[in-house]
C-alpha cells in the first residue's frame, strides 16, 4: 500500500477513531496519548474500539456508550466494543457473524475521518481500515509486521516507555508536540458505594497484587504474605487484589500473612474506585499496577523478565526492584524467573516504607 505524504498545515478531524482492543495495561498506557488527542481536537467526535471486557476503563456499565461526555465517560464520545475471544470460540455460528456485521455497520456508520491503531496487530489494523476511515495511522514497526500493509500513514514512534511511544504517535496525528495529560477514568457511583461498603471510608491500606500475566512474572505468594505482615506492624493493612482464576493465589497470601492481609475481588470499575483510595500499590508488571501508576498511587514494582524502562510505573512516585541477573524476555514460562526470586520480602518492605515516608513528608 502506498503511503500518502502528510498534508501541509495542522490537520482538522471531525471524527477520529482510536483502535486499542486490549489488554488492561496497554489500554491504560494509551490513555495519555488519547487525552492529548482530545485536547488537540476538543470538538471532534472521538471514538474508541475496545474489547467488551475492558470497556469499563472508558465508560461505566450503566451509562450510555455514546453521547455527551460526563464523569461516567470522560474521554471519548463513543465506545465501540468487540468480543473477539467469544467470536473465535464460535466462528461458524450465524449469531457470531450477525454480531460482527452489526458492530462493523455501526462503526462505519459514524463516518470516521481518520483512525489511529495503537495496538499494531493485524486484526486491529484491519478493523481500522474496515471503519471506513480514509486515513489510518500506525507504527512503522508494529507488533505484527503485516499490520503496516493497512496503514496509510506510517509513523516512526519515539521514546523508551510505551506511554512515550503512544504519545509520539498522537503527536504525528496532531502535527505538533503534545504534553501528555493525565489519564482520565470513569467515576462509577455504584462502584464507589460498593467499595465503601466493603472497606469503609479509610484510605489507610496498601493493595497487593500477586497475580501476573504468566508464571515467569509472578513473585511467590508467600512473600507477599510476609510483606503484609511487616506492613501491619506499621499500622497499614493490606488488601490482596485478585482476578478470575486467582482466588487460590490470594488465599495463599492471606494464609502466609497470618491474616494480616485480606483478599478482595473487584470488577474493573470497583478496582478503579479501590485504587483511587490506596496509599500504596505493590505488585509486578500487570494491568492493576499500571492503573495505580496512572492514578498516581505510589508503586513498588517487582520486576523479573520484563523491562521496567519500557513497561514500568510512569509518572508516579515509585521504586522498581529488579535483579541484575534478570534478562528481558516475554517467553510464557510457568515458573518464576530466577532473577525475580532474588528479590526478598525485606527489600520490598524497605521500598514500601521509603515511599510511605516520602508521601507523609
Amino acid at each position: 500500500m502506498t503511503n500518502h505524504a502528510p498534508p501541509s498545515g495542522p490537520p482538522r478531524f471531525d471524527r477520529l477513531l482510536i483502535v486499542r482492543l486490549s489488554a488492561m495495561g496497554d489500554i491504560i498506557h494509551t490513555l495519555p496519548a488519547v487525552a492529548a488527542l482530545r485536547q488537540a481536537f476538543p470538538n471532534a467526535t472521538l471514538g474508541w474500539l475496545i474489547e467488551e471486557r475492558w470497556a469499563e476503563l472508558l465508560c461505566t456499565l450503566r451509562y450510555p456508550r455514546s453521547g455527551r461526555r460526563s464523569p461516567q465517560r470522560p474521554l471519548v464520545d463513543r465506545v465501540h466494543t468487540v468480543n473477539t475471544a467469544a467470536w473465535r470460540r464460535s466462528l461458524f455460528s450465524f449469531n457470531t457473524w450477525q454480531q460482527i456485521a452489526v458492530g462493523l455497520s455501526e462503526l462505519r456508520g459514524v463516518g470516521y475521518d481518520a483512525a489511529v491503531d495503537f495496538q499494531g496487530a493485524v486484526r486491529t489494523a484491519l478493523l481500522a481500515r474496515w471503519s471506513g476511515a480514509a486515513v489510518v495511522y500506525g507504527d512503522t514497526q508494529p507488533r505484527e509486521n503485516a499490520s503496516s500493509m493497512w496503514y496509510t500513514r506510517q509513523v516512526m514512534t519515539r521514546g523508551t516507555h510505551v506511554i512515550e511511544q503512544a504519545v509520539s504517535l498522537a503527536e504525528t496525528v496532531i502535527q505538533r508536540p503534545a504534553p501528555a495529560p493525565k489519564a482520565q477514568f470513569p467515576v462509577d457511583p455504584d462502584a464507589e458505594n460498593r467499595i465503601t461498603a466493603l472497606i469503609g471510608e479509610t484510605s489507610d491500606f496498601a493493595i497487593l497484587n500477586p497475580g501476573a500475566g504468566w508464571g515467569a512474572k509472578q513473585w511467590p505468594a508467600e512473600r507477599y504474605g510476609r510483606v503484609a505482615s511487616e506492613l501491619a506492624k506499621d499500622g497499614l493493612r493490606s488488601l490482596v487484589n485478585y482476578g478470575p482464576g486467582e482466588e487460590e493465589l490470594a488465599v495463599a497470601v492471606e494464609t502466609a500473612s497470618a491474616r494480616a492481609a485480606r483478599k478482595i475481588s473487584c470488577s474493573v470499575s470497583e478496582l478503579i474506585a479501590l485504587t483511587r483510595r490506596a496509599r500504596l500499590f505493590i505488585g509486578g508488571d500487570t494491568g492493576p499496577m499500571h492503573l495505580a501508576s496512572a492514578l498516581q498511587v505510589p508503586v513498588v514494582g517487582i520486576f523479573g523478565p520484563t523491562n521496567p524502562a519500557r513497561n514500568g510505573p510512569f509518572g508516579t512516585p515509585s521504586i522498581v526492584l529488579r535483579s541484575a541477573i534478570s534478562l528481558t524476555s516475554h517467553a510464557r514460562r510457568s515458573e518464576p524467573e530466577k532473577g525475580l526470586l532474588e528479590i526478598t520480602p525485606e527489600a520490598v518492605v524497605s521500598a514500601a516504607r521509603q515511599l510511605l515516608q516520602g508521601r507523609n513528608e
